[in-house]
């Protein structure tokens, strides 16, 4: 879902320089390797680049086509009209969990990061009562908008543009995790040739003005 504008945008700009159209469909991480390892036909998978080779050394990926594409930062808003917590140091972060209301988190890469801060930091059990897992596919933000929690986290692109929140800012950068994000040509993809040539679009220079939009930078 972090790439999911990305994705849409670049679909859009790659279809003006080449003959093929790409058709983007978005979905939370663990679907969509669910979907890949059931066997849909699909052209070219984006996903954080830790599942990328686990799919790859499965046989759902074409050696050789993994590229990195883009390296992105976990973020912290709250509900707009809510106080923005201090978040400049670890302990900041953890006062803010501590101190705050309902915490949510996504169920990528960013949330797994979260549930072990919140181990290492031993507070795990007492906040469990407080913390909302968002269901794959389901933005943070969304669940801040509804008032259904009040300090989300999640990667920064997908807290742009998501009315009714405000931005607090990136974690800092003793406890920040920066997920990297990889493309690559699907062995059950029907147009091999344009999947290669939209992957290696993603990786062009051309392309580093709209991931730097959407708070990202590129990965090579």
């Amino acid at each position: 879902m972090a790439t999911r504008q990305l994705l849409d945008d670049l679909s859009r700009s790659f279809a003006q320089i080449a003959p093929w159209n790409v058709e983007i469909e978005a979905m939370g991480g663990v679907d969509a390797a669910r979907l890949v390892r059931g066997g849909k036909a699909i052209d070219v998978i984006v996903l954080a680049s830790n599942v990328m080779e686990q799919l790859e050394s499965e046989g759902w990926v074409v050696p050789g086509t993994r590229s990195d594409i883009a390296r992105s930062e976990v973020a912290i808003a709250v509900r707009s009209g809510l106080p923005r917590p201090a978040i400049a140091s670890e302990v900041d972060v953890k006062q803010a969990v501590l101190g705050g209301g309902k915490i949510c988190y996504s169920s990528g890469p960013s949330g797994d990061h979260l549930k072990r801060l919140f181990e290492r930091w031993n507070i795990a059990d007492r906040i469990a009562d407080r913390t909302v897992e968002a269901k794959p596919g389901v933005p943070v933000g969304q669940l801040l908008a509804r008032g259904e929690a009040d300090l989300g986290f999640q990667q920064l692109s997908e807290f742009l543009d998501v009315d009714g929140i405000e931005i607090v800012g990136p974690l800092p950068p003793e406890i920040q995790t920066i997920t990297t994000f990889t493309a690559g040509v699907s062995t059950r993809s029907a147009h091999s040739d344009g999947a290669r040539a939209f992957v290696e679009y993603l990786i062009s220079p051309e392309t580093q003005t709209a991931k730097q939009k959407l708070g990202m930078e590129a990965a090579v």
